[in-house]
């Protein structure tokens, strides 16, 4: 990564309060981080708007071109959105790394073109909305299109998620779900990191982690409206079921996502604290810490309005 020329400028303060502590954490193999990095509500906080100044003005662009340059002097991963709504190739793969420093790393989610049982009935999808999805669980074009172009990187990826909506009962219930998920895991690559993420409370039953334990993948411990609390998904039986841990603090239970978008937009501070979820990532990071593990968290803006000030809270919990 070529040097910034603004590194010996003094950070933003909340940038300077969790540049070390989280260093700190990472060296014991410990990494929060947030779910994406593009947000102006941080300037100020954790970004420099000075630096995104163009002609004496501030430049969107600009900022989103190269904000994660700055992200990266503060964190140690990032969650990657991104990555669900398209196959980036080699050359985007490339730019992206080039911003951040070796020892960055990224969780990516899986493109839904693998994980997307039914196209929803959206105008996005173009004339694919509503039909069954073909590449549902397409181990062959996951591996050909996704890990492909990202193979160089591969010491960059901290894990790779598979989110998978909500199935509709009459859709796909666990007893099929299962068999498609063996048989997707067992056609993947071993020696990548994987996780799954599935938004069916009634999923979470011993059969579920024992299939990802089997190919040692992952399970994301998601707080998200439907889904139960992080603290009752860490006391069910075997639900770590890789040698790290993986966890994604998105909403708060029962929330919808466009009513934290409305609540906590722009994103400059935390608005309403959730100290459950708080304790219960810092409980995550502390078993796998005891069990010798890996552990990645990352944090949404629409748990609290404001992901780093979250991440501070429970880093403050762990040193």
């Amino acid at each position: 990564m070529t040097p910034s020329l603004f590194e010996a400028e003094e950070p933003p303060p909340q940038a300077s309060r969790l540049a070390a502590p989280l260093r700190a954490l990472a060296e014991r193999g410990l990494h929060f981080g947030t779910s994406s990095w593009k947000y102006e509500g941080w300037l100020g906080s954790i970004y420099r708007e000075e630096r995104y100044h163009t002609r004496g003005r501030f430049s969107r662009a600009k900022f989103e071109a190269e904000c994660l340059r700055e992200y990266a002097e503060t964190f140690t991963t990032v969650g990657g959105d991104f990555s669900f709504y398209q196959f980036p190739k080699l050359e985007f793969w490339a730019g992206l790394m080039r911003q951040t420093p070796n020892g960055f790393t990224f969780g990516l989610k899986a493109p839904e073109d693998v994980t997307v049982l039914k196209w929803p009935p959206h105008a996005r999808y173009g004339p694919r909305a509503g039909l069954a999805n073909p590449h549902f669980l397409d181990a062959d074009l996951f591996a050909k299109a996704f890990l492909g172009p990202l193979e160089p990187y591969r010491d960059r990826v901290a894990v790779v998620m598979f989110e998978f909506g909500t199935f509709g009962r009459s859709e796909l219930q666990l007893a099929e779900f299962l068999p498609r998920l063996q048989r997707f895991l067992e056609a993947l690559p071993r020696d990548w990191p994987f996780a799954v993420e599935i938004r069916n409370a009634e999923f979470l039953e011993p059969s579920y982690f024992a299939a990802l334990a089997r190919h040692n993948v992952a399970h994301v411990f998601n707080a998200w409206t439907r889904m139960p609390e992080l603290s009752e998904q860490i006391a069910m039986a075997e639900s770590f079921t890789a040698d790290f841990s993986v966890s994604r603090a998105l909403l708060k239970r029962g929330r919808p996502y466009e009513q934290a978008v409305k609540l906590f937009e722009p994103y400059r501070e935390t608005q309403e604290p959730d100290e459950a979820t708080r304790a219960a990532l810092a409980e995550i990071v502390r078993r796998s810490v005891a069990k010798k593990r890996k552990a990645y968290a990352y944090v949404n803006n629409r748990l609290e309005g404001n992901a780093p000030s979250t991440i501070e809270a429970v880093a403050r919990e762990l040193l």
